[in-house]
Protein backbone atom coordinates (compact mmCIF):
# COMPACT_ATOMS: atom_id res chain seq x y z
CA UNK A 1 0.00 0.00 0.00
CA UNK A 2 1.35 3.37 -0.58
CA UNK A 3 2.22 5.56 2.04
CA UNK A 4 2.12 9.29 1.07
CA UNK A 5 4.10 12.03 1.90
CA UNK A 6 4.40 15.98 2.87
CA UNK A 7 5.74 18.33 0.50
CA UNK A 8 8.90 20.19 2.60
CA UNK A 9 11.99 22.86 1.20
CA UNK A 10 11.28 21.19 -2.22
CA UNK A 11 11.26 17.55 -1.39
CA UNK A 12 8.70 14.53 -0.77
CA UNK A 13 9.11 14.12 2.95
CA UNK A 14 7.58 11.40 5.53
CA UNK A 15 5.52 12.10 8.26
CA UNK A 16 6.92 11.93 11.52
CA UNK A 17 3.91 11.53 14.03
CA UNK A 18 2.87 7.98 13.81
CA UNK A 19 -0.87 9.20 12.63
CA UNK A 20 -2.13 8.59 9.11
CA UNK A 21 -5.57 8.46 7.61
CA UNK A 22 -6.69 6.30 4.92
CA UNK A 23 -7.20 7.28 1.31
CA UNK A 24 -10.37 4.95 -0.16
CA UNK A 25 -10.76 4.23 -3.98
CA UNK A 26 -14.38 5.04 -3.46
CA UNK A 27 -15.73 3.03 -6.49
CA UNK A 28 -14.52 -0.14 -4.66
CA UNK A 29 -14.40 0.88 -1.08
CA UNK A 30 -10.71 -0.19 -0.61
CA UNK A 31 -7.83 1.74 0.94
CA UNK A 32 -5.49 2.40 -1.29
CA UNK A 33 -3.17 5.10 0.62
CA UNK A 34 -2.28 5.95 3.44
CA UNK A 35 -1.41 9.87 4.46
CA UNK A 36 0.53 11.20 7.19
CA UNK A 37 -1.53 13.49 9.84
CA UNK A 38 1.28 16.17 10.63
CA UNK A 39 1.62 17.13 14.48
CA UNK A 40 1.96 20.92 15.95
CA UNK A 41 5.64 20.38 15.59
CA UNK A 42 6.10 19.48 11.93
CA UNK A 43 3.81 22.05 11.38
CA UNK A 44 5.54 24.39 12.62
CA UNK A 45 8.59 23.52 11.29
CA UNK A 46 7.18 24.00 8.11
CA UNK A 47 6.43 27.44 8.86
CA UNK A 48 9.70 28.39 10.13
CA UNK A 49 11.36 27.05 7.11
CA UNK A 50 8.77 29.00 4.71
CA UNK A 51 9.51 32.16 6.58
CA UNK A 52 13.27 31.88 5.76
CA UNK A 53 12.13 31.10 2.46
CA UNK A 54 9.81 34.09 1.93
CA UNK A 55 12.13 36.46 2.73
CA UNK A 56 13.97 36.19 -0.98
CA UNK A 57 11.16 35.26 -2.70
CA UNK A 58 8.94 38.65 -1.50
CA UNK A 59 12.19 40.59 -2.72
CA UNK A 60 11.64 39.27 -6.08
CA UNK A 61 10.26 41.60 -8.68
CA UNK A 62 6.70 40.61 -9.66
CA UNK A 63 7.51 40.26 -13.34
CA UNK A 64 9.43 37.39 -12.64
CA UNK A 65 7.41 35.78 -9.96
CA UNK A 66 4.91 35.70 -12.69
CA UNK A 67 7.15 34.10 -15.05
CA UNK A 68 7.13 31.26 -12.54
CA UNK A 69 2.98 30.96 -13.10
CA UNK A 70 3.43 31.16 -16.87
CA UNK A 71 5.83 28.08 -16.28
CA UNK A 72 3.10 26.76 -14.22
CA UNK A 73 0.46 27.07 -16.18
CA UNK A 74 2.51 25.17 -19.06
CA UNK A 75 3.39 22.01 -17.16
CA UNK A 76 -0.68 22.02 -15.93
CA UNK A 77 -1.70 21.87 -19.58
CA UNK A 78 0.84 19.22 -20.22
CA UNK A 79 -0.10 16.93 -16.69
CA UNK A 80 -3.49 17.22 -17.52
CA UNK A 81 -4.54 13.96 -17.72
CA UNK A 82 -2.01 12.56 -15.07
CA UNK A 83 -3.55 15.00 -12.92
CA UNK A 84 -7.31 14.06 -13.64
CA UNK A 85 -6.30 10.60 -13.05
CA UNK A 86 -4.95 11.11 -10.02
CA UNK A 87 -8.01 13.08 -9.11
CA UNK A 88 -10.25 10.95 -10.02
CA UNK A 89 -8.77 7.77 -8.34
CA UNK A 90 -8.93 9.25 -4.64
CA UNK A 91 -12.14 11.36 -5.50
CA UNK A 92 -14.23 9.12 -7.61
CA UNK A 93 -15.64 12.02 -10.06
CA UNK A 94 -15.07 11.31 -13.53
CA UNK A 95 -12.66 12.06 -15.95
CA UNK A 96 -14.03 15.16 -17.81
CA UNK A 97 -15.16 16.58 -14.15
CA UNK A 98 -11.61 15.75 -12.94
CA UNK A 99 -10.46 17.65 -15.78
CA UNK A 100 -12.82 20.67 -15.13
CA UNK A 101 -11.59 20.63 -11.82
CA UNK A 102 -8.15 21.23 -12.65
CA UNK A 103 -8.91 23.46 -15.50
CA UNK A 104 -10.86 26.21 -13.42
CA UNK A 105 -8.05 26.22 -10.84
CA UNK A 106 -5.60 27.00 -14.02
CA UNK A 107 -7.40 29.38 -15.15
CA UNK A 108 -6.50 31.40 -11.78
CA UNK A 109 -3.27 30.71 -12.41
CA UNK A 110 -3.52 32.57 -15.42
CA UNK A 111 -4.97 35.28 -14.27
CA UNK A 112 -2.39 35.45 -11.80
CA UNK A 113 0.84 36.23 -14.64
CA UNK A 114 -0.95 39.31 -14.29
CA UNK A 115 0.35 39.92 -10.86
CA UNK A 116 2.82 42.93 -12.33
CA UNK A 117 -0.09 45.31 -12.97
CA UNK A 118 -2.39 44.17 -9.85
CA UNK A 119 0.29 44.91 -7.43
CA UNK A 120 0.51 48.38 -8.46
CA UNK A 121 0.10 50.85 -6.36
CA UNK A 122 -1.46 54.99 -6.26
CA UNK A 123 0.64 57.88 -7.05
CA UNK A 124 -0.84 61.79 -5.92
CA UNK A 125 2.34 64.10 -7.29
CA UNK A 126 1.96 67.47 -5.36
CA UNK A 127 -0.22 66.12 -2.57
CA UNK A 128 1.06 69.45 -0.53
CA UNK A 129 4.02 71.68 -1.36
CA UNK A 130 6.44 69.72 -2.23
CA UNK A 131 4.91 66.76 -1.19
CA UNK A 132 4.46 63.44 -2.66
CA UNK A 133 1.90 60.47 -1.70
CA UNK A 134 1.95 56.80 -2.81
CA UNK A 135 1.08 53.55 -1.67
CA UNK A 136 2.47 50.19 -2.32
CA UNK A 137 0.72 46.94 -2.44
CA UNK A 138 3.59 44.17 -0.31
CA UNK A 139 3.36 40.69 1.10
CA UNK A 140 1.87 39.66 4.26
CA UNK A 141 4.84 37.09 4.51
CA UNK A 142 3.40 33.38 5.61
CA UNK A 143 -0.39 32.73 4.86
CA UNK A 144 -2.04 29.39 4.67
CA UNK A 145 -5.07 27.77 2.89
CA UNK A 146 -7.13 25.05 4.37
CA UNK A 147 -9.22 23.29 1.51
CA UNK A 148 -11.67 20.59 1.53
CA UNK A 149 -12.10 17.32 -0.38
CA UNK A 150 -14.73 18.11 -3.30
CA UNK A 151 -12.33 20.06 -5.51
CA UNK A 152 -8.60 19.05 -4.66
CA UNK A 153 -7.09 20.46 -7.63
CA UNK A 154 -9.06 24.20 -7.98
CA UNK A 155 -9.39 25.15 -4.65
CA UNK A 156 -5.74 24.94 -3.89
CA UNK A 157 -4.63 26.63 -6.90
CA UNK A 158 -7.16 29.46 -6.08
CA UNK A 159 -5.50 30.11 -3.04
CA UNK A 160 -1.84 28.94 -3.77
CA UNK A 161 -1.72 31.27 -6.94
CA UNK A 162 -2.78 34.52 -5.80
CA UNK A 163 -0.85 34.20 -2.71
CA UNK A 164 2.79 32.91 -3.95
CA UNK A 165 2.40 35.37 -6.95
CA UNK A 166 1.69 38.78 -4.36
CA UNK A 167 5.53 37.50 -2.58
CA UNK A 168 4.26 35.18 0.06
CA UNK A 169 4.87 31.79 1.29
CA UNK A 170 2.52 29.16 1.25
CA UNK A 171 0.90 26.61 3.36
CA UNK A 172 -0.91 24.43 2.10
CA UNK A 173 -3.26 21.78 4.26
CA UNK A 174 -5.50 19.67 1.67
CA UNK A 175 -8.15 17.21 2.61
CA UNK A 176 -6.94 14.28 4.13
CA UNK A 177 -9.68 12.39 2.01
CA UNK A 178 -7.33 12.95 -1.29
CA UNK A 179 -4.72 14.52 -0.66
CA UNK A 180 -2.16 13.21 -4.24
CA UNK A 181 -2.95 16.16 -6.28
CA UNK A 182 -1.91 19.22 -4.06
CA UNK A 183 1.13 16.53 -3.94
CA UNK A 184 1.78 16.69 -7.54
CA UNK A 185 1.05 20.55 -8.28
CA UNK A 186 3.88 21.38 -5.46
CA UNK A 187 6.11 19.30 -7.62
CA UNK A 188 5.01 21.07 -10.98
CA UNK A 189 5.38 24.37 -9.27
CA UNK A 190 8.88 23.10 -8.06
CA UNK A 191 9.52 22.40 -11.42
CA UNK A 192 8.38 25.66 -13.23
CA UNK A 193 11.35 27.74 -10.92
CA UNK A 194 9.22 28.63 -7.60
CA UNK A 195 12.15 28.32 -4.64
CA UNK A 196 12.35 25.77 -2.55
CA UNK A 197 10.45 26.30 0.90
CA UNK A 198 7.92 28.84 -0.47
CA UNK A 199 5.63 26.04 -1.29
CA UNK A 200 4.70 23.80 1.14
CA UNK A 201 2.03 21.21 1.45
CA UNK A 202 1.59 19.55 5.22
CA UNK A 203 -0.94 16.68 5.28
CA UNK A 204 -3.61 16.57 8.92
CA UNK A 205 -6.33 16.74 10.35
CA UNK A 206 -7.91 18.67 13.45
CA UNK A 207 -4.88 18.84 14.89
CA UNK A 208 -2.87 20.58 12.10
CA UNK A 209 -5.70 22.79 11.23
CA UNK A 210 -5.33 24.58 14.92
CA UNK A 211 -1.65 24.02 14.48
CA UNK A 212 -2.25 26.68 11.46
CA UNK A 213 -4.37 28.89 13.35
CA UNK A 214 -2.55 29.10 16.64
CA UNK A 215 1.03 29.88 14.85
CA UNK A 216 2.21 33.58 15.12
CA UNK A 217 4.29 33.58 11.90
CA UNK A 218 1.16 32.70 9.75
CA UNK A 219 -0.34 35.54 8.76
CA UNK A 220 -3.76 34.93 6.98
CA UNK A 221 -5.44 31.77 6.77
CA UNK A 222 -8.20 31.35 3.53
CA UNK A 223 -10.45 28.28 4.48
CA UNK A 224 -13.21 26.15 1.89
CA UNK A 225 -15.53 23.62 3.76
CA UNK A 226 -18.60 23.44 5.61
CA UNK A 227 -20.65 26.21 7.77
CA UNK A 228 -19.66 24.85 11.57
CA UNK A 229 -16.06 24.05 10.45
CA UNK A 230 -15.64 27.70 8.71
CA UNK A 231 -17.18 29.74 11.85
CA UNK A 232 -14.81 27.80 13.73
CA UNK A 233 -11.34 29.11 11.68
CA UNK A 234 -12.80 32.46 10.98
CA UNK A 235 -13.17 33.10 15.27
CA UNK A 236 -10.46 31.17 16.21
CA UNK A 237 -8.24 32.92 13.27
CA UNK A 238 -9.66 36.42 13.91
CA UNK A 239 -9.02 35.49 18.31
CA UNK A 240 -5.35 35.38 17.06
CA UNK A 241 -4.96 38.12 15.14
CA UNK A 242 -5.07 36.83 11.64
CA UNK A 243 -6.70 37.97 8.56
CA UNK A 244 -9.33 35.44 7.44
CA UNK A 245 -11.28 34.51 4.76
CA UNK A 246 -13.61 31.09 4.54
CA UNK A 247 -16.21 29.63 2.80
CA UNK A 248 -18.84 27.55 4.30
CA UNK A 249 -22.02 25.41 3.14
CA UNK A 250 -24.93 26.25 0.27
CA UNK A 251 -28.47 25.47 -0.42
CA UNK A 252 -28.79 27.07 -3.87
CA UNK A 253 -32.26 27.47 -5.29
CA UNK A 254 -33.06 27.82 -8.74
CA UNK A 255 -36.08 29.66 -9.87
CA UNK A 256 -37.88 28.08 -12.59
CA UNK A 257 -40.87 30.80 -13.71
CA UNK A 258 -43.94 29.86 -16.33
CA UNK A 259 -42.45 31.53 -18.86
CA UNK A 260 -39.08 29.53 -18.78
CA UNK A 261 -38.41 27.05 -21.46
CA UNK A 262 -38.64 23.92 -19.60
CA UNK A 263 -36.37 21.70 -21.39
CA UNK A 264 -33.33 23.84 -21.01
CA UNK A 265 -34.58 24.32 -17.51
CA UNK A 266 -34.29 20.64 -16.94
CA UNK A 267 -31.49 20.20 -18.57
CA UNK A 268 -29.78 22.43 -16.29
CA UNK A 269 -30.80 21.15 -12.87
CA UNK A 270 -30.09 17.92 -14.08
CA UNK A 271 -26.54 18.88 -14.49
CA UNK A 272 -26.30 21.47 -11.74
CA UNK A 273 -27.67 19.21 -9.28
CA UNK A 274 -26.62 15.88 -10.12
CA UNK A 275 -23.27 16.76 -11.66
CA UNK A 276 -20.14 15.77 -9.69
CA UNK A 277 -22.48 13.42 -7.23
CA UNK A 278 -23.89 16.83 -5.87
CA UNK A 279 -20.46 16.80 -4.18
CA UNK A 280 -20.39 21.00 -4.98
CA UNK A 281 -21.32 24.07 -2.93
CA UNK A 282 -22.14 25.59 -6.39
CA UNK A 283 -24.79 22.43 -7.11
CA UNK A 284 -28.46 23.44 -7.47
CA UNK A 285 -30.26 21.12 -4.65
CA UNK A 286 -33.70 22.86 -4.57
CA UNK A 287 -36.27 24.04 -7.62
CA UNK A 288 -38.66 26.43 -6.89
CA UNK A 289 -41.18 26.47 -9.87
CA UNK A 290 -43.30 28.77 -9.70
CA UNK A 291 -47.65 28.08 -9.84
CA UNK A 292 -48.63 24.19 -10.06
CA UNK A 293 -48.70 23.86 -13.64
CA UNK A 294 -45.00 25.16 -14.37
CA UNK A 295 -43.80 22.38 -11.20
CA UNK A 296 -45.90 19.83 -13.46
CA UNK A 297 -44.30 20.35 -16.28
CA UNK A 298 -40.82 20.72 -15.11
CA UNK A 299 -41.46 17.23 -12.49
CA UNK A 300 -42.42 16.04 -16.28
CA UNK A 301 -39.23 16.77 -18.11
CA UNK A 302 -36.87 15.71 -14.96
CA UNK A 303 -38.25 12.58 -14.64
CA UNK A 304 -37.15 10.71 -17.73
CA UNK A 305 -33.79 12.72 -18.13
CA UNK A 306 -32.79 11.63 -14.19
CA UNK A 307 -34.00 8.00 -14.74
CA UNK A 308 -31.34 8.19 -17.59
CA UNK A 309 -28.56 9.26 -15.71
CA UNK A 310 -25.62 6.92 -15.46
CA UNK A 311 -23.59 6.10 -12.56
CA UNK A 312 -20.05 4.49 -12.43
CA UNK A 313 -16.44 4.54 -11.86
CA UNK A 314 -14.38 6.84 -13.42
CA UNK A 315 -12.54 4.01 -15.44
CA UNK A 316 -15.63 3.66 -17.83
CA UNK A 317 -14.73 6.65 -19.63
CA UNK A 318 -17.14 8.73 -20.85
CA UNK A 319 -19.85 6.90 -20.41
CA UNK A 320 -20.64 7.90 -17.02
CA UNK A 321 -22.07 10.80 -15.70
CA UNK A 322 -21.22 10.88 -12.49
CA UNK A 323 -19.32 8.84 -9.68
CA UNK A 324 -19.25 7.74 -5.91
CA UNK A 325 -19.45 10.24 -3.10
CA UNK A 326 -15.84 10.04 -1.29
CA UNK A 327 -16.41 7.83 1.74
CA UNK A 328 -18.81 5.90 3.41
CA UNK A 329 -19.48 7.78 5.97
CA UNK A 330 -20.94 10.61 3.38
CA UNK A 331 -23.39 7.65 1.28
CA UNK A 332 -24.75 6.62 4.74
CA UNK A 333 -25.52 10.28 5.82
CA UNK A 334 -27.06 11.05 2.54
CA UNK A 335 -28.97 7.99 3.04
CA UNK A 336 -30.27 9.09 6.14
CA UNK A 337 -31.63 12.44 5.09
CA UNK A 338 -33.44 10.86 2.00
CA UNK A 339 -35.21 8.34 4.56
CA UNK A 340 -35.86 11.77 6.43
CA UNK A 341 -37.37 13.40 3.72
CA UNK A 342 -39.47 10.41 3.30
CA UNK A 343 -41.10 10.73 6.96
CA UNK A 344 -41.27 14.01 6.55
CA UNK A 345 -43.80 14.23 3.85
CA UNK A 346 -42.19 15.06 0.48
CA UNK A 347 -42.80 12.46 -2.47
CA UNK A 348 -39.87 10.61 -3.58
CA UNK A 349 -40.69 11.18 -7.54
CA UNK A 350 -37.33 9.41 -9.01
CA UNK A 351 -35.97 6.57 -6.19
CA UNK A 352 -32.22 6.14 -5.84
CA UNK A 353 -31.95 3.63 -2.72
CA UNK A 354 -31.50 0.55 -3.94
CA UNK A 355 -28.83 1.65 -6.94
CA UNK A 356 -26.34 -1.13 -6.97
CA UNK A 357 -23.47 -1.38 -9.54
CA UNK A 358 -22.36 -5.03 -10.35
CA UNK A 359 -18.67 -5.80 -9.45
CA UNK A 360 -18.50 -2.48 -7.27
CA UNK A 361 -20.63 -3.36 -4.03
CA UNK A 362 -18.67 -1.78 -1.68
CA UNK A 363 -17.92 1.72 -3.32
CA UNK A 364 -19.69 4.66 -2.20
CA UNK A 365 -22.36 4.77 -4.98
CA UNK A 366 -25.21 6.70 -4.48
CA UNK A 367 -28.41 6.71 -6.79
CA UNK A 368 -30.16 9.96 -8.26
CA UNK A 369 -33.03 10.99 -6.27
CA UNK A 370 -35.91 13.90 -6.88
CA UNK A 371 -38.25 14.58 -4.34
CA UNK A 372 -41.32 16.73 -5.46
CA UNK A 373 -43.73 19.08 -2.80
CA UNK A 374 -40.71 19.77 -0.18
CA UNK A 375 -41.63 22.00 2.66
CA UNK A 376 -39.24 24.75 3.91
CA UNK A 377 -39.53 23.01 7.88
CA UNK A 378 -38.37 19.65 6.29
CA UNK A 379 -34.73 18.64 7.38
CA UNK A 380 -34.19 17.83 3.00
CA UNK A 381 -34.41 21.46 2.60
CA UNK A 382 -32.70 22.97 5.48
CA UNK A 383 -29.27 20.77 5.56
CA UNK A 384 -26.91 20.71 2.49
CA UNK A 385 -26.92 17.11 1.64
CA UNK A 386 -24.00 17.39 -0.57
CA UNK A 387 -25.22 14.54 -2.78
CA UNK A 388 -27.36 13.72 -6.13
CA UNK A 389 -30.61 14.32 -4.38
CA UNK A 390 -32.88 17.60 -6.05
CA UNK A 391 -35.88 19.12 -3.77
CA UNK A 392 -38.91 20.52 -5.57
CA UNK A 393 -40.46 23.45 -3.47
CA UNK A 394 -43.22 24.38 -4.86
CA UNK A 395 -44.05 28.42 -5.16
CA UNK A 396 -47.41 29.91 -6.03
CA UNK A 397 -45.87 33.36 -6.89
CA UNK A 398 -42.66 34.65 -8.22
CA UNK A 399 -42.02 37.10 -4.64
CA UNK A 400 -42.86 33.18 -2.49
CA UNK A 401 -40.11 31.84 -4.94
CA UNK A 402 -37.88 34.89 -4.18
CA UNK A 403 -38.38 34.77 -0.56
CA UNK A 404 -37.40 31.01 0.06
CA UNK A 405 -33.95 32.02 -1.57
CA UNK A 406 -33.93 35.31 0.87
CA UNK A 407 -35.08 33.59 3.76
CA UNK A 408 -32.90 30.51 3.51
CA UNK A 409 -29.10 30.95 6.19
CA UNK A 410 -27.25 30.06 3.20
CA UNK A 411 -26.31 32.85 0.71
CA UNK A 412 -23.41 31.11 -1.78
CA UNK A 413 -25.64 31.06 -5.16
CA UNK A 414 -28.98 30.96 -6.90
CA UNK A 415 -30.08 31.19 -10.59
CA UNK A 416 -33.88 31.88 -11.89
CA UNK A 417 -35.09 30.91 -15.43
CA UNK A 418 -37.51 33.11 -17.62
CA UNK A 419 -37.69 34.87 -20.90
CA UNK A 420 -38.92 38.00 -18.89
CA UNK A 421 -35.98 40.52 -18.75
CA UNK A 422 -37.64 42.51 -15.52
CA UNK A 423 -38.23 39.65 -13.38
CA UNK A 424 -34.48 38.89 -14.09
CA UNK A 425 -33.39 42.58 -13.51
CA UNK A 426 -35.40 42.40 -10.15
CA UNK A 427 -34.16 39.28 -9.27
CA UNK A 428 -30.77 39.96 -9.16
CA UNK A 429 -30.83 43.11 -8.11
CA UNK A 430 -33.29 42.19 -4.78
CA UNK A 431 -31.70 38.52 -4.26
CA UNK A 432 -29.38 38.69 -1.47
CA UNK A 433 -26.86 35.84 -2.43
CA UNK A 434 -23.39 36.23 -3.50
CA UNK A 435 -23.50 34.30 -6.91
CA UNK A 436 -26.86 34.68 -9.19
CA UNK A 437 -27.21 33.31 -12.82
CA UNK A 438 -29.78 34.34 -15.49
CA UNK A 439 -30.60 31.27 -17.29
CA UNK A 440 -27.39 29.82 -16.06
CA UNK A 441 -27.82 27.30 -13.44
CA UNK A 442 -24.01 27.56 -11.92
CA UNK A 443 -23.16 30.91 -11.80
CA UNK A 444 -19.44 30.29 -10.67
CA UNK A 445 -17.67 33.81 -11.62
CA UNK A 446 -14.53 33.73 -14.19
CA UNK A 447 -11.04 34.32 -12.87
CA UNK A 448 -10.92 37.84 -13.12
CA UNK A 449 -14.59 38.37 -11.26
CA UNK A 450 -14.61 37.15 -7.21
CA UNK A 451 -15.78 34.25 -6.39
CA UNK A 452 -17.99 34.57 -2.40
CA UNK A 453 -21.25 33.81 -0.76
CA UNK A 454 -23.14 35.87 2.00
CA UNK A 455 -24.82 35.05 5.18
CA UNK A 456 -23.51 31.83 6.34
CA UNK A 457 -21.87 30.87 3.51
CA UNK A 458 -19.02 33.12 3.88
CA UNK A 459 -17.10 35.06 6.45
CA UNK A 460 -14.95 37.48 5.85
CA UNK A 461 -14.40 40.92 4.41
CA UNK A 462 -12.71 39.81 0.71
CA UNK A 463 -13.65 36.66 -1.67
CA UNK A 464 -11.81 34.20 -3.44
CA UNK A 465 -9.87 34.65 -6.52
CA UNK A 466 -10.35 38.31 -8.99
CA UNK A 467 -8.58 41.56 -7.64
CA UNK A 468 -10.27 40.53 -3.91
CA UNK A 469 -7.40 37.89 -3.44
CA UNK A 470 -4.49 40.69 -4.14
CA UNK A 471 -5.63 42.81 -1.41
CA UNK A 472 -6.14 39.48 0.87
CA UNK A 473 -2.99 38.17 0.31
CA UNK A 474 -0.99 41.71 0.43
CA UNK A 475 -0.67 44.96 3.16
CA UNK A 476 -1.36 48.28 1.98
CA UNK A 477 1.41 51.02 3.07
CA UNK A 478 1.15 54.36 2.02
CA UNK A 479 4.09 56.91 2.02
CA UNK A 480 4.16 60.52 2.10
CA UNK A 481 7.59 61.85 0.79
CA UNK A 482 8.80 65.79 1.08
CA UNK A 483 12.42 66.13 -0.64
CA UNK A 484 13.49 69.52 1.05
CA UNK A 485 15.39 72.08 -0.93
CA UNK A 486 16.99 74.92 -0.18
CA UNK A 487 20.45 74.25 0.72
CA UNK A 488 22.77 77.31 1.54
CA UNK A 489 26.55 77.91 0.82
CA UNK A 490 28.48 76.11 3.67
CA UNK A 491 26.23 73.07 3.62
CA UNK A 492 23.28 75.13 5.95
CA UNK A 493 19.50 74.13 5.80
CA UNK A 494 17.26 76.63 4.80
CA UNK A 495 13.94 75.63 6.43
CA UNK A 496 11.89 78.79 5.93
CA UNK A 497 11.69 77.65 1.78
CA UNK A 498 9.73 74.93 3.12
CA UNK A 499 6.59 76.77 5.06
Amino acid sequence: MQELSHFINGNLVAGTSGRFADVFNPATGEVQAKVPLASQAELDAAVASAAEAQVAWGATNPQRRARVMMAFVQLLNRDMDKLAEALSREHGKTIPDAKGDVQRGLEVIEFCIGAPHLLKGEFTDSAGPGIDMYSMRQPLGVVAGITPFNFPAMIPLWKMGPALSCGNAFILKPSERDPSVCLMLAELMKEAGLPDGVLQVVNGDKEAVDAILENETIQAVGFVGSTPIASYIYAKGCENGKRVQCFGGAKNHMIVMPDADMDQAADALVGAGYGAAGERCMAISVAVPVGDETADRLIEKLVPRIEKLKVGPYTAGDDVDYGPVVTAAAKANIGRLVETGIEQGADLVVDGRNFGLQGYEDGFFVGPHLFDRVTKDMDIYKTEIFGPVLSTVRAQTYEEAIGLAMDHEYGNGTAIFTRDGDTARDFANRINIGMVGINVPIPVPLAYHSFGGWKKSGFGDLNQHGTDAFKFYTRTKTVTARWPSGIKEGGEFNFKQMD
